[in-house]
């Protein structure tokens, strides 16, 4: 098979798992809870089942369609933070809403795309990207109808047939989007998409995936410790502080509102302008 890696093995039983517990039958619908897509208050979580308590009373909410951030250091808690928002983990205080229900600690109500693309490296990326639908329970070929129109929109087209190791990080990068929105649901949880990438890449795809995700309805929560990505992607940033490992849970000790560059404007563009720099020194000192 071309291109295993030592690995491979490893990433694709974490591919499945994950998958698995996040891919539900259908596309979770907007309902109440004040017009807010996700909501968490008040959570306080754990490494360990309560002995070490890594992040308290975190508060945070997203809104349909729209791309936030969550901003801290490494080992600070925002993966575990995400596993309590994905229903992988159940938070020790707290509760978990979507669309104004309840969901906490219950898996496959919002997808959730971990750091590395994990595509397995026996199947080809039709099936890699269908993965979702069929572990659900669809039919082989009824998934592989509807994963297909969607090639040319996350800029797969030509792409169907061939395995991982046939594609730059680019587009592995792509085709683990197309995966995570075919899981069905209109939240979706990013933990660092962009950090395996080269520089001019993370940038093109950072546009990119703004601009898709505000096309298709999803909003996104973006786990990332760049201060750049989170000022070139984000509406709305928290700020996550606090060192868990020496006994100092983290908490939210900010919210900030992100000012959006002008239509037309390029991310290179948006970097030099005053509301950019403002706003990335602000988050600096907040950090």
């Amino acid at each position: 098979m071309p291109g295993e890696r030592a690995t491979d093995a490893e990433s694709a039983a974490v591919a499945m798992a994950v998958t698995e517990a996040t891919a539900p039958t259908s596309r979770s619908q907007p309902g109440g809870g004040g017009g807010l897509a996700l909501e968490a208050r008040g959570l306080t979580l754990s490494w360990d089942g309560g002995a070490h308590v890594v992040a308290e009373d975190v508060s945070l909410a997203l809104r349909p369609g729209e791309v936030a951030c969550l901003v801290g250091k490494s080992g600070c808690g925002k993966t575990t933070i995400l596993h309590a928002l994905s229903g992988l983990a159940r938070p020790l205080a707290g509760k978990v809403l979507l669309h104004g229900e309840d969901v906490t600690g219950v898996p496959g109500r919002v997808s959730y795309m971990l750091q590395k693309d994990l595509l397995l490296p026996n199947r080809r990326i039709l099936d890699n990207v269908c993965l979702p639908l069929t572990i659900a329970g669809t039919p082989r070929a009824e998934a592989r109808e509807r994963a297909l129109p969607l090639f040319e929109r996350f800029g797969l087209a030509g792409a169907e047939g061939l395995w991982p190791s046939e594609l730059s990080g680019g587009m592995r990068q792509r085709a683990a989007f197309l995966r995570t929105y075919l899981m069905g649901n209109d939240v979706a949880l990013l933990d660092e998409p962009f950090s395996a990438l080269d520089a001019l890449t993370r940038v093109d795809l950072r546009s990119w995936y703004c601009d898709m995700a505000t096309e298709l309805g999803i909003a996104s929560l973006v786990i990332t410790h760049d201060v750049d990505e989170a000022v070139t992607m984000a509406s709305r940033v928290y700020v996550l502080r606090g060192d868990p490992r020496s006994g100092v849970p983290s908490r939210v000790v900010a919210e900030l509102a992100v000012p959006r560059p002008a239509s037309g404007t390029s991310a290179a563009e948006f970097a030099l302008t005053r509301d950019f720099l403002d706003c990335k020194r602000e988050l600096l000192s907040l950090i």
